[in-house]
C-alpha cells in the first residue's frame, strides 16, 4: 500500500505525525525545485511552524521539468516521511507541509495561478546552481533562460499578480550561491527588463529577495532506503521518502515583503547579514565536499564517510577547511570557524548516512567557482597558495576529461573538447585562463599551473591523493 491519508491507520505509533490536518490549511508558499533537499530542510521547518499553530503555510511544489516528484508525492496527497540517521539509530517522521506538486512544463497556467494567489506570500527556490542560467561571468545567459527555465514561470505568475492588484512577494533562494538573494534579484531583473520593463519595475518596488544559507546533508535515495522505510512504516510504501542527518541549519536575511512563518522559533536564524555564514558553508563544507568527491572517486570510494576516513585524503580536507578556506572568511562575531570545521569532520564521518560521492561530483563547473576559486583568488592576492584546493582541481580536471566515469555536468561536452584540443600540458590555462569557460575571479599563476599539472600526473600514476 502507498502512504496516503487513507492508509495512515497502518502507520506505527512511534512515527511522529503532524499536529494539524494539512488538508485544512491553505498554501502560503510556492517552492520551485521540490527535490529531496527541500523535503528534508525548508519543508520540515514549515511543518514545525504549522504544528505550532500557524495557519495557511502549506507548500505548493513546482517541478520545472521532470514529473517524477509529482508522481511520487501527488498520489500520497503530499505526505512523506523523513528518516534522520545517526549512530544512535533512525528517527522517522511524517511531514504534511506539502499540499501538491505541479509540473511546470505540463501545467504552466496553474503555476501562475498559485504565484498570483492572494494566500501566497513567499516563493522559495532549490533549483541548483545551474537552474539560475548564468553565464561564466554571472550574468543571465539568454540561451539557457529559455521557456523551460524558472524565469518564464516567475514572469507569468508575477504579471498576473500585478494585474490583479495584489501585493509583492518574498523570493527566497535556498541554493548554494554566494549572496543568492542578490543574484536572484539581478537575474530576475535582467530577464524581466528584456521582456516587460514595467513588470521589472513593479517587482523592484514590491518584492524582496533575501539571501539565505541552508545546510543539511541529504543523500540521494536508494531502493534499499525505500525498502527500509517500508519496513519501518508498517508496510506502507513511501516513494517520496527522504533520508538525512540530525544536523540542520537555515540562516535567513530578515527582509520579507509580507507575512512569513515563525521559522526562527524552530531553529532557523534571522540575521541582518548572511554573508559570513554562507561564505563559511560554501568554502568550508561545500569546498571540502567537492574535494572528497573527486579525490575519493579516484581512490575507489563510493561514500563520503569512506573518503574522510582515507588517510591520504583527510589531511587535505582538514587543510582546505582550517587553513585555506578559513583564512579567506571574515567571520561574524561568535562564529567559530575551527569549531565549525570540527563539526563538519564529525558529520562527514557519519557512516549511518551513505552520501554518494558521485552525487556531490555532479555539475562541478557550476559549483567550484564559489567553492574553490574564490578562496584561491583571496589567497593569491595575499601571496599564499592553496595546495589542497589545487590538488582537488587536478582531480576535477581528470574527472571531466570523461574517460574515468560518466560526467554529469552542463559543460561536459565543452570540457571534454578542451581536453582533446589542449591535452594535459595546456588544459589548466585552457579552462581557467582569461578566455576559458571558467574564467572568473581567479587566474592561475605559473606556479599554480605547474602544481596542478604535477598533481594530475601523480594522481594518474597512483590513483590517489598526494
Amino acid at each position: 500500500m502507498r502512504l496516503s491519508p487513507e492508509t495512515l491507520a497502518h502507520l506505527p505509533a512511534d512515527v511522529r505525525r503532524p499536529a494539524c490536518d494539512p488538508a485544512a490549511r491553505r498554501a502560503g508558499i510556492v517552492h520551485f525545485g521540490i527535490g529531496a533537499f527541500h523535503r528534508a530542510h525548508q519543508a520540515v521547518y514549515t511543518d514545525d511552524a504549522m504544528n505550532a499553530g500557524e495557519r495557511d503555510w502549506g507548500i505548493v511544489g513546482v517541478s520545472l521539468r521532470s514529473a517524477s516528484v509529482a508522481g511520487q508525492m501527488n498520489p500520497q496527497d503530499g505526505l512523506y516521511t523523513v528518516a534522520v540517521r545517526a549512530g544512535a539509530g533512525i528517527d522517522y517522521r511524517l511531514i504534511g507541509a506539502v499540499q501538491r506538486v505541479l509540473v511546470a512544463a505540463q501545467d504552466a497556467s496553474s503555476v501562475a495561478e498559485f504565484v498570483a494567489a492572494p494566500s501566497t506570500h513567499i516563493l522559495t527556490f532549490t533549483i541548483t546552481e545551474k537552474g539560475y542560467c548564468r553565464s561564466a561571468h554571472g550574468t543571465l545567459d539568454p540561451a539557457l533562460a529559455d521557456e523551460t527555465s524558472v524565469y518564464r514561470f516567475l514572469a507569468d505568475g508575477l504579471a498576473l499578480r500585478r494585474a490583479r492588484g495584489l501585493g509583492g512577494l518574498t523570493l527566497l533562494s535556498c541554493d548554494n550561491l554566494a549572496e543568492n538573494g542578490v543574484q536572484l534579484r539581478r537575474l530576475v531583473s535582467e530577464y524581466l527588463t528584456d521582456r516587460d520593463a514595467a513588470l521589472a519595475d513593479w517587482v523592484e518596488a514590491h518584492c524582496t529577495f533575501p539571501s539565505s544559507m541552508v545546510d543539511r546533508i541529504v543523500p540521494a535515495n536508494t531502493e534499499a532506503d525505500l525498502a527500509a522505510a517500508e519496513d519501518a512504516l508498517g508496510g506502507l510504501r513511501d516513494l517520496a521518502h527522504v533520508v538525512t542527518e540530525p544536523f540542520s541549519q537555515w540562516v535567513i536575511e530578515d527582509r520579507f515583503a509580507g507575512p512569513r512563518p515563525s521559522w526562527e522559533d524552530h531553529g532557523a536564524e534571522l540575521v541582518a547579514d548572511v554573508r559570513p555564514y554562507e561564505t563559511a558553508k560554501l568554502r568550508m563544507l561545500n569546498g571540502a565536499h567537492s574535494l572528497l568527491a573527486y579525490l575519493g572517486l579516484m581512490r575507489g570510494h563510493e561514500f563520503v564517510h569512506q573518503a574522510i576516513a582515507d588517510p591520504n585524503i583527510r589531511p587535505l580536507a582538514e587543510s582546505l577547511m582550517r587553513e585555506e578556506a578559513a583564512s579567506s572568511i571574515a567571520a561574524a562575531p561568535g562564529q567559530g570557524l575551527d569549531t565549525y570545521a570540527d563539526a563538519l569532520i564529525a558529520r562527514f564521518s557519519n557512516s549511518a548516512l551513505n552520501h554518494r560521492l558521485i552525487q556531490i561530483a555532479m555539475d562541478g563547473s557550476q559549483k567550484i567557482p564559489q567553492r574553490w576559486l574564490e578562496t584561491l583568488a583571496f589567497r593569491q592576492q595575499h601571496g599564499r597558495q592553496c595546495p589542497a584546493i589545487l590538488t582537488g582541481l587536478a582531480a576535477w580536471l581528470l574527472h571531466v576529461r570523461g574517460d574515468l566515469r560518466p560526467v554529469d555536468d552542463p559543460m561536459a561536452a565543452r570540457l571534454a573538447s578542451a581536453w582533446r584540443e589542449h591535452g594535459e600540458s595546456a588544459i589548466v590555462p585552457a579552462i581557467f585562463g582569461a578566455a576559458g569557460p571558467l574564467a572568473c575571479v581567479w587566474l592561475p599563476s605559473r606556479d599554480e599551473v605547474d602544481l596542478i599539472t604535477r598533481s594530475m600526473n601523480q594522481l594518474e600514476q597512483g590513483h590517489g591523493a598526494h
